[in-house]
C-alpha cells in the first residue's frame, strides 16, 4: 500500500484524486487544496471541487494559504507519505516540502512546451495537432522538473477546450497510477531548456478578437469557450462559429453571405460561419434575429 498526499484544486485534479481513492493499492492520507473562495455576484464562499470530493470520501483536507510555514512542514512530515502527487494545485512547492518525499506533478502539456497556468488552452490557440500529459519530478521551478513519462494524444481539428480537458484528465488519471506503481522503473530525464515555452493565466481581455485570420479566430473560440468567450471591441459576443474557408482575402468583418441559419463573415485571411451571437446586455440569439433587429445585410460589416 502506497501512502500518498494529494495536492490539487480544479476539476482536472479532482478526477485524478477520484482515481487514486478508488485504487486498492493507494492510500490517500491527506488532501491539500486552495482555500474556499467567494463566487458569483453574491460572493458565496465556495469550496474547490477537490475539497468536495475529498470530504465525500471522509479524507482529511488542508487549505493553507501557502506551504512555507513550519507547521505545514511538520504536518506533512507526520503523515509520512511515500509520494506527494500534485495536479493543478495553484502553488509552487517550496524546497522544504519537496525534500519530504518524491513529488510528482501531472502537467497537461508535452513538457518543456507550455509551462505555466494554461497549457490546454495554449495548445488550442496554437492549433497544435498533438498534446499530452507529462508526469515529472517537481523541483523549485515552475514546471521545470525531470520528466518521468509523457502520455500523448491527437487533437481533432474541431475539439473544444472542455472536450480536451476531459480527454487529458482521463490520461492524467491513468498516468498517475502508472507512475506511482512503477516509479522505480522510470529514469528521470532532464528537460531541454532550449525548447521551453510558457503560457500565462487567462484573463477576460484574452477573448477580444478581430477579423484578421479565420483560423486564428476559430482557435480562440475553441480555447476560450465558455470562458472568457470571444467578443468584438463593441462587446458583441460570438457564441457559435466555425471556419467557412481558410483562404481568400476580405475586408475584416464584412458580411459575405446571409441565410436563415448563419452568415459568413470575411476576415483578412479566410472567413468564418457565424450561427449565434449575443449583443451587449442582451440574451444570446440566432443570426436571423440579430440581422432583423440591426437591419444588416450582405456587404455590411459587423465592426
Amino acid at each position: 500500500m502506497l501512502n500518498v498526499i494529494f495536492m490539487g484544486t480544479p476539476d482536472y485534479a479532482s478526477s485524478i484524486l477520484e482515481k487514486l481513492i478508488n485504487d486498492s493499492e493507494i492510500n490517500v492520507v491527506s488532501v491539500y487544496t486552495q482555500p474556499d473562495k467567494p463566487v458569483g455576484r453574491k460572493k458565496v464562499l465556495t469550496a474547490p471541487i477537490t475539497k468536495v470530493v475529498a470530504l465525500e470520501h471522509s479524507l482529511n483536507v488542508h487549505q493553507p494559504l501557502n506551504l512555507r510555514s513550519s507547521e505545514t512542514e511538520a504536518e506533512i512530515k507526520a503523515l509520512n507519505p511515500d509520494y506527494i502527487v500534485v495536479a493543478a494545485y495553484g502553488q509552487i512547492l517550496p524546497k522544504n516540502i519537496l525534500d519530504i518525499a518524491s513529488c510528482i506533478n501531472l502537467h497537461a502539456s508535452i513538457l518543456p512546451q507550455y509551462r505555466g497556468a494554461s497549457p490546454i488552452q495554449q495548445s488550442l490557440l496554437n492549433g497544435d495537432k498533438q498534446t499530452g500529459v507529462t508526469a515529472m519530478l517537481m523541483d523549485v521551478g515552475l514546471d521545470t522538473g525531470d520528466i518521468l513519462k509523457i502520455s500523448k494524444m491527437d487533437i481533432p481539428e474541431e475539439m473544444m477546450v472542455s472536450e480536451l480537458f476531459e480527454a487529458l484528465t482521463k490520461i492524467a488519471a491513468d498516468l498517475t497510477l502508472d507512475v506511482l506503481k512503477n516509479f522505480k522503473e522510470y529514469t528521470p530525464v532532464k528537460q531541454n531548456e532550449n525548447e521551453a515555452t510558457h503560457c500565462s493565466k487567462i484573463s477576460k481581455e484574452n477573448g477580444l478578437v478581430i477579423f484578421d485570420n479565420a483560423q486564428k479566430l476559430y482557435n480562440k473560440y475553441r480555447a476560450f469557450t465558455p470562458w472568457p468567450g470571444v467578443y468584438l471591441e463593441s462587446g458583441l459576443k460570438l457564441k457559435e462559429i466555425s471556419i467557412a474557408s481558410k483562404e481568400g482575402a476580405h475586408k475584416a468583418g464584412e458580411i459575405l453571405e446571409v441565410s436563415k441559419k448563419y452568415m459568413i463573415i470575411g476576415c483578412e485571411e479566410g472567413s468564418i460561419r457565424l450561427k449565434r451571437l449575443q449583443p451587449p446586455s442582451k440574451k444570446e440569439m440566432d443570426v436571423a434575429s440579430y440581422l432583423n433587429g440591426k437591419r444588416l445585410e450582405r456587404a455590411d460589416t459587423l465592426l
